[in-house]
């Protein structure tokens, strides 16, 4: 697509081009500067440098298509909402999420200074009219994972009508049962919005397709644990993240793909980082494209990353959808209890993720965790003392970061994460 073309469908989506070309061309920069720097990177890495350089072009021309076509497209800010039945819908499912420090003066006026950085981001995002993924919605959903969240959605709502999904806080009984209704209710709602009546077929199929897409993820944290790393953590950060834009199909065979030169590489012994080299496990928030600061930090230091354990990670993709009903009824069970298997910090208590954490470590063969926490998300920062408790008992040290995403800090985050990664030597 020609720049032209870029520029009438991004008018036609009423973004404010100078503000929105200005973005773009920092982002082109630092993706250069933390991405295509690196040495040693896979062949299948030009699929994620693809997706990347035509995030904001070729897919919103496919989702304009789409709509063209007569299909919705539902947007979601939380691996809760489930994508299940986005895809019964027959409709396209992307995720909204912001990972920059754009339009933050303006989410301000809806929200306190003291939000943490994710919420204030798709906000300023949206108020600045920077993100042709909230313009090309029909439907946008959100979810109650965080009191952050709950009361940013209130105002959210003002400038983008926002259905809201109630994640239940204890994993009991009536808790669970709440969040077969919740799914229920949201179901029925795709339905009124898309026209389409799910039938158990069409949602059996849905659910195929995304274990599908979890399927050739959990593949890839499986080969992270060889020895020499045989990817890089930003370049498998890229790649959960990339899970939430593209296509479903096409990302799970490109995953593939990658996966089975990951297996050729180790095959041969060769890897990203020597074999010496200190091991990582990231823990904690999500990070949202372009947030790679913290990968970018602790690469620069000689480490490597081997796992993430966040909602773009395994927290995302642990967990399959049993595909064995044949009935709707079924189906919404066996969604309920694999989306009740999430750990997210909401919950209380959250032992469960204790010991996912330590699970993980030891699967990856981590040689230390850094527990990630965006600045003003107490429940993350709340669960780190608890994560740190427990690896500390396993043997396993652990750094905590409070960070948010400007770039003010990286030299501070620098000092500490070098200082971190010796004591592992």
């Amino acid at each position: 697509m020609t720049d032209s073309a870029h520029k009438a469908m991004w008018e036609k989506l009423d973004l404010d081009l100078n503000a929105h070309d200005a973005l773009l061309s920092v982002l082109g920069k630092f993706y250069g500067d933390i991405f295509l720097a690196q040495e040693g990177r896979l062949k299948g890495a030009e699929y994620l440098d693809f997706v990347l350089s035509e995030v904001h072009g070729l897919r919103i021309r496919e989702l304009q298509e789409a709509k063209a076509l007569g299909r919705k497209v539902i947007g979601s800010f939380c691996v809760f909402v489930p994508e299940e039945i986005t895809l019964a819908a027959e409709a396209v499912h992307v995720g909204l999420c912001a990972g920059a420090d754009a339009g933050t003066e303006l989410a301000e006026q809806l929200v306190p200074r003291n939000t943490c950085a994710l919420i204030k981001s798709f906000i300023g995002f949206k108020m600045a009219r920077l993100c042709p993924y909230i313009e090309s919605c029909d439907m946008i959903v959100g979810e109650t994972t965080c009191d952050g969240k709950k009361k940013a959605y209130e105002a959210f709502n003002e400038i983008a009508p926002t259905y809201v999904m109630e994640v239940p806080q204890t994993k009991s009984a009536p808790a669970r049962e709440l969040w077969k209704a919740e799914i229920l209710r949201c179901l029925r709602a795709v339905e009124e919005l898309t026209g389409r009546t799910i039938t158990p077929e069409r949602l059996k199929e849905g659910i195929r397709l995304v274990n599908e897409k979890r399927r050739a993820l959990q593949r890839l944290t499986a080969l992270r644990a060889a020895s020499p790393a045989p990817i890089s953590g930003r370049d498998a950060l890229l790649v959960n993240q990339i899970s939430f834009y593209d296509d479903p199909v096409r990302f799970t065979a490109k995953i593939n793909e990658l996966c089975d030169e990951l297996e050729a590489r180790i095959a041969r012994g060769e890897g990203v980082a020597p074999k010496n080299a200190p091991r990582l496990l990231l823990s904690g928030c999500p990070m949202a494209v372009p947030n790679w600061k913290l990968p970018f930090v602790v690469e620069s230091t000689g480490a490597v990353i081997v796992g993430e354990e966040s909602c773009i990670g395994t927290r995302n993709t642990r967990d399959l959808v049993d595909e064995s009903a044949d009935t709707l009824e079924g189906m919404i069970d066996a969604l309920a209890d694999r989306y009740m298997k999430i750990d997210c910090a909401c919950f209380t208590p959250n032992t469960e993720r204790l010991d996912n954490v330590s699970n993980l470590a030891r699967q990856v063969h981590a040689d230390g965790v850094i527990h990630y926490s965006l600045l003003f998300c107490q429940p993350y920062t709340h669960e780190a003392l608890k994560v740190d408790k427990r690896l500390a008992a396993d043997g396993l040290p652990m750094l905590s970061i409070e960070t948010d995403y400007s770039m003010e800090d990286v030299e501070q985050l620098k000092t500490r994460v070098e200082a971190f990664v010796e004591t592992l030597g």
